[in-house]
């Protein structure tokens, strides 16, 4: 007895038709995507490049695009030697950012799980101490250091930085602590559990992908940042940023080792966000940008 196997619906043929319509409009925004991600990634391909460089090639104009890659630039930039740089922001970024996080969790669990009295005039005024501009904080604030003897210190950019990225840390963590099951809590209170154990046993681990996005944008905001630290450091807490100034001289702008040590400056940066690009995704999905 042979099967007879039955024709394609008017179902069937309707989605065939939709999802051959379809393919066209996702290859052009898929191409569209790509182009848009070049553009974005052009200035930092042309950075690199112009590292290897020489001067001449790399202030011709126009630009030079058949060169032969030298060393040159890297090599007088470690003659400068960088090192102290790259470890005073280092240091600094992450004794900031371990700082931001251990004050900022227990501020958003106060803010979202067990929401303190007035507690929408307690995030308001932590998002308002973004909204002062840096330079009018400047005077006073070195004028706090220098009282404190904590001019061209590391310490002080580490304190600087704590309270410029805790406002937003606050912010961010209270959005993924929204996102736990009430019911998580309640069982762990009646089990017996603590303040202090529900939020290392429960609550962080499922926060996990939240706190690594915001320890990484802290870090970044940490590393990069430039008008605090050319105003209160000189040559003992100097942070990369202000190496790269140095290469801006009366002599001219040496265009071949800036972008040579700004690479390197960068390097530390793209390696975190590649080693914490999953837990970044995961985490912002989780509603920190709501």
């Amino acid at each position: 007895m042979t099967a007879v196997r039955p024709g394609p619906t008017a179902a069937t043929s309707t989605g065939r038709r939709v999802r051959r319509a379809a393919a066209p409009a996702a290859a052009a925004w898929t191409v569209l995507a790509w182009l848009v991600g070049l553009l974005f990634f052009l200035p930092v391909l042309w950075m690199v490049l112009t590292g290897f460089k020489r001067e001449v090639d790399a202030a011709s104009n126009p630009p030079t695009w058949v060169f032969t890659p030298v060393l040159d630039g890297y090599r007088q930039v470690f003659d400068r030697d960088i090192t102290p740089y790259l470890l005073n922001s280092l240091m600094a970024s992450l004794l900031s950012t371990l700082l931001v996080l251990l004050l900022a969790t227990p501020a958003a669990y106060a803010l979202s799980i067990r929401p303190v009295a007035k507690w929408r005039d307690v995030l308001f005024f932590f998002i308002s101490t973004k909204m002062l501009p840096a330079v009018a904080a400047l005077l006073p604030i070195y004028l706090l250091v220098k009282e404190f003897g904590l001019l061209d210190n590391v310490w002080s950019m580490i304190v600087l930085y704590t309270a410029m990225n805790l406002p937003l840390a606050v912010w961010m963590m209270r959005s993924f602590l929204l996102e736990v099951p009430p019911a998580l809590i309640e069982a762990a209170a009646v089990d017996g559990a603590s303040v202090l154990l529900t939020i290392r046993r429960i609550l962080l681990p499922i926060v996990a992908p939240g706190l690594a996005a915001t320890a990484l944008i802290c870090f970044i905001f940490s590393w990069n940042e430039f008008f605090f630290a050319v105003n209160l450091t000189a040559t003992r807490a100097g942070t990369s940023p202000i190496f790269l100034v140095g290469f801006i001289t009366s002599e001219g702008l040496f265009l071949g080792r800036l972008c040579a040590a700004a690479t390197l400056v960068s390097l530390p940066v793209v390696l975190a966000g590649w080693i914490a690009q999953k837990q970044l995704v995961r985490g912002l999905s989780m509603g920190a940008v709501k």
